[in-house]
C-alpha cells in the first residue's frame, strides 16, 4: 500500500476543508451582515430562543450558558453583552443579589434588528436552497454535524496535534 498517496489526499481534504471553514468565517458570510456580527446575530438568536417571532415576552438567558453556547469565554461573552447592551440590544441584570449569576434579555430594538438581520439570511440562504435543493441541504448538513463530531472526538483525543506522538503517527 502507498502510504505517501494516503498522505497527500489527507492532506489536500484537509487544506480544502480548512480553507471552506475559512471563507465562510471570514469571508462571503460577513458580507450578510450589515447592522451585527454574526456572532451577536447567533447570540440574540439564542435569547430568543423558545419564543414566536410575535411573542414580546422576555425570554432570558445566563451569561454563562450564553458564553458556554457561543464556546467563548466569560470575559469575551460580557464584553459582547455590553456592546449590545450599549446599543440598547439587549438588557443584562440578575435575579436577586446576583449570586446565580447575571442574565440577558432582548430588547424590542434587539428584537428588530435580529429580524431584519433573518430577513436579509432568509432572502439570500432561501435562493441557495432553491438551487441546491432542500434534500440536499439537510443531508449535507447532517454529514457536517457527524464531520464535527468526529473531528470533535478527534481533539479530544488526540489534543490539539502540536505535539510529536500525534505528528509520528
Amino acid at each position: 500500500m502507498n502510504h505517501g498517496n494516503e498522505n497527500k489526499d489527507v492532506t489536500m481534504l484537509a487544506y480544502e476543508l480548512t480553507y471552506h471553514r475559512y471563507l465562510l468565517n471570514k469571508g462571503k458570510a460577513q458580507n450578510l451582515f450589515h447592522e451585527l456580527t454574526i456572532q451577536e446575530y447567533i447570540a440574540l438568536h439564542m435569547i430568543t430562543q423558545g419564543r414566536h417571532k410575535d411573542d414580546f415576552t422576555p425570554e432570558k438567558i445566563y451569561l454563562r450558558d450564553l458564553s458556554e453556547r457561543l464556546e467563548v469565554t466569560i470575559h469575551q461573552a460580557s464584553n459582547m453583552v455590553r456592546e449590545l447592551k450599549d446599543r440598547g440590544l439587549v438588557s443584562w441584570s440578575h435575579d436577586g443579589d446576583g449570586s446565580e449569576g447575571t442574565y440577558v434579555t432582548i430588547t424590542e430594538s434587539g428584537l428588530s434588528s435580529m429580524l431584519r438581520q433573518e430577513a436579509i439570511l432568509d432572502d439570500y440562504y432561501g435562493r441557495v436552497i432553491e438551487k441546491f435543493g432542500r434534500e440536499n441541504l439537510i443531508a449535507l448538513m447532517s454529514q457536517i454535524d457527524e464531520l464535527e463530531k468526529i473531528m470533535d472526538n478527534e481533539f479530544n483525543e488526540k489534543g490539539d496535534g502540536n505535539d510529536a506522538e500525534n505528528i509520528a503517527e
